[in-house]
């Protein structure tokens, strides 16, 4: 890891640090993916599967999952994993269930006005597979869908080289609730669920991560459908004092190191000494990693530890990078809470690692990245749900604020508007 001291370094060094570029400035690649959505909308089933044989080196017939498959798949993973799984959706229930909104309609002086909370349709979960299979990310996204009463929910993550998908994820999807799964992603999954194929029906929102084609796919359909977000390389900001034990530090660096080359993993400290511990123990940690390749290239070019002159300036920095997943491991966190302004999840002490947000917490794993968090949530229930407002005048209090809406209208030079009005002024109700 690369050390930086804000005493002694010059500002704009700490700023590069701290930026993860999110940026999707690849000409190059959107020229692809916009071909593949083209293809994909004109062509259907048969462009999906020219791309599964092109890009994964598969060649399938059907693209759904079939009930055989699932049957195959409950028959390979163990108990442990299923119990682990139906603790996970549980809590990603109940934490999910907290956020609900019900609609609401309120009648005073001669108006009703309200709003309708009515779920999504369909909706389409994008779940990666290219380095892992991530049953996790299927969880975070199909439970709250369905605890938000989403119509159909519809999984699409690549297939492996047997051309079968991975038994974790596909357990994971009949456990969640998910109504039908598709082997395909990327570029040509997004295509599929955006504008429907013979097979994929149209969905009316996707959500999920992906490579850099698929989140080109997502920003280029957003319009025929909605997106949650363009997520970009996980980030993990640890800020740490002297109280924390150096090899659980590393050790969370490097649960986020593994993800990818490009993965952001900063620890902001004002113990010089414990920076130093945790570098050593970085590097020590790292050989016994099975990514330790992975590893090693993302902590050489992402990996910083920055000296600060105190927690609070940690906090300043914290929010200038507004990371995706935030540490706080220091005597007193409660202290410094209010101070952190700017992140997707805040993990608070020695025994809440990052991971226990990625599978067993509650709160979706599917963050904002790439400084977002400014101005981003994490993904939740109103994802899912659409908002509609109800407003009834009656003539009493029509007739009182018709000549506020004509003026107006004549304002905006808008004399049909104005006129929808004046009509009811000037004529009996009925004739």
């Amino acid at each position: 890891m690369r050390f930086l001291n804000t005493q002694a370094d010059p500002p704009e060094r700490i700023t590069a640090a701290l930026t993860q570029s999110n940026s999707l400035d690849l000409p190059d690649v959107e020229q692809t993916v916009r071909a593949i959505l083209q293809d994909v909308r004109e062509r259907g089933d048969a462009a999906v599967r020219e791309c599964l044989r092109r890009y994964d080196g598969v060649d399938l017939q059907e693209l759904a999952v079939s009930e055989a498959e699932y049957a195959a798949a409950e028959s390979q993973v163990d108990a442990a994993f299923r119990d682990a799984l139906e603790v996970s959706i549980r809590n990603v229930r109940v934490f999910h269930e907290r956020q609900r909104q019900e609609g609401w309609m309120e009648e005073s002086d001669g108006a009703l006005l309200g709003q309708l909370v009515r779920p999504l349709d369909r909706v389409g979960i994008h779940v990666p597979a290219g380095k892992a299979p991530l049953p996790s990310t299927l969880i975070m996204a199909a439970v709250p869908a369905r605890v938000a009463g989403v119509g159909e929910v519809i999984v699409c993550s690549p297939p492996r080289r047997d051309g079968t998908a991975s038994p974790y994820t596909l357990v994971a999807a009949r456990m969640a609730g998910v109504d039908r799964f598709f082997k395909m992603g990327g570029a040509q999954g997004i295509g599929a669920l955006a504008f429907g194929t013979e097979s994929v029906p149209r969905v009316d929102k996707i959500v999920g991560p992906g490579n850099p084609y698929t989140v080109l796919a997502k920003r280029l359909v957003f319009g025929h459908v909605d997106i949650e977000s363009l997520p970009g390389p996980t980030e993990v900001l640890i800020i740490a004092d002297d109280s924390a034990n150096p090899r659980w530090v590393a050790a969370d660096l490097l649960s986020q190191a593994e993800h990818g080359e490009d993965s952001l993993v900063v620890l902001l400290t004002p113990s010089g000494e414990l920076g130093r511990a945790v570098a050593a123990e970085v590097d020590r940690q790292a050989d016994r990693l099975s990514r330790r390749e992975t590893v090693r290239e993302c902590v050489s070019r992402h990996g910083w530890v920055i000296v600060t002159r105190d927690l609070a300036e940690a906090c300043e920095l914290s929010n200038r990078c507004a990371p995706e997943h935030l540490e706080l491991v220091v005597q007193e966190p409660d202290r410094w809470l209010d101070s952190l302004r700017h992140a997707g999840a805040i993990f608070i002490g020695p025994y809440t690692p990052e991971p226990i947000g990625d599978y067993i917490a509650g709160p979706s794993h599917i963050l904002p990245t790439g400084g977002t968090a400014r101005f981003s949530s994490p993904l939740h229930l109103d994802d899912f749900v659409k908002k509609t407002s109800v407003i009834r005048y009656s003539r009493e209090r029509f007739e009182r604020e018709a000549a506020h809406v004509i003026r107006l209208a004549e304002a905006e030079t808008l004399d049909g508007h104005a006129n929808a009005v004046r009509v009811r002024l000037e004529t009996p109700e009925g004739d």
